[in-house]
């Protein structure tokens, strides 16, 4: 019986050998930029439009570039439901040779948006129909990888200070899990951790700037990505409803 043991615990820490010696890892930087919007139209209802660039060697090649729209409706102060559309150019390189491929996606969202106090907390589930241009030996071909991704977001806004120029700090965790035919040995998609400050520069325009650790695995299962990225995203957040908050009661107010 000890034999036996003793065997099926040099397997067990064989494989787990093996296993550590064919993941790969690639490490990357990346400079992250985006500008997200958000226009309030009514009591209930939102407009949203993003436009993303992530640059990879922090700004030396692209890394991708991104727009979204969609809508939003606040089912009440703290709680609101979207929807949208998103087109992707993914850029692919080879040596000196740049090719982008294509991605469109649906999106439907829930946001939940609370204080904890002073804290502001915010949740938000997303889940995203994708389709993927598929690229075979650097080359485009006429095929789609078609996947769904859900996609969990938690984040805290936590002053520091009772001066509104003193900036915030921020902290957001969001895991990414996907499924599809094509999703064999990758469900887990990627992780992002992101660490900075929150700034508000006027009452519609607000940024927050810091490092995003990002732990991504590749649709093979042995292959991942480390990127240490510097991100710098910008919130535009215009109020054009014609009454506004205070000239007539009962107003809503969108979670953002």
């Amino acid at each position: 019986m000890q034999t036996k043991l003793l065997i099926l615990l040099l397997l067990i820490i064989h494989g787990s050998l093996s296993a550590q010696r064919t993941r790969e890892v690639q490490t990357q930087n990346h400079v992250w930029m985006s500008i997200n919007s958000q226009m309030r139209v009514s009591n209930k209802w939102s407009i949203a439009a993003d436009v993303h660039v992530r640059r990879t060697n922090f700004l030396q090649t692209n890394s991708f570039f991104l727009v979204r729209t969609g809508v939003l409706y606040a089912i009440n102060k703290q709680l609101s439901a979207g929807a949208g559309y998103a087109h992707m150019w993914l850029a692919n390189q080879k040596g000196a040779t740049e090719l982008f491929s294509n991605e469109n996606r649906l999106h439907q969202q829930l946001l939940l948006n609370q204080k904890l106090g002073k804290v502001q907390m915010i949740q938000r589930l997303r889940i995203e129909e994708r389709w993927q241009q598929k690229v075979v030996n650097f080359v485009p071909i006429d095929a789609i990888r078609y996947t769904t991704r859900f996609r969990y977001l938690l984040s805290f806004n936590i002053p520091v200070s009772a001066n509104k120029k003193v900036p915030a700090l921020a902290l957001a965790d969001e895991l990414m899990m996907q499924t599809g035919k094509d999703i064999v040995y990758n469900n887990f998609d990627q992780n992002r951790v992101f660490a900075g400050i929150r700034q508000q520069v006027s009452s519609s325009l607000s940024f927050d700037f810091g490092y995003m650790y990002v732990w991504q695995q590749k649709l093979s299962g042995y292959q991942y990505s480390r990127n240490h990225t510097i991100r710098l995203f910008f919130y535009w957040q215009p109020d054009w409803r014609k009454v506004k908050p205070g000239e007539k009661e009962n107003k809503m107010e969108v979670a953002h």
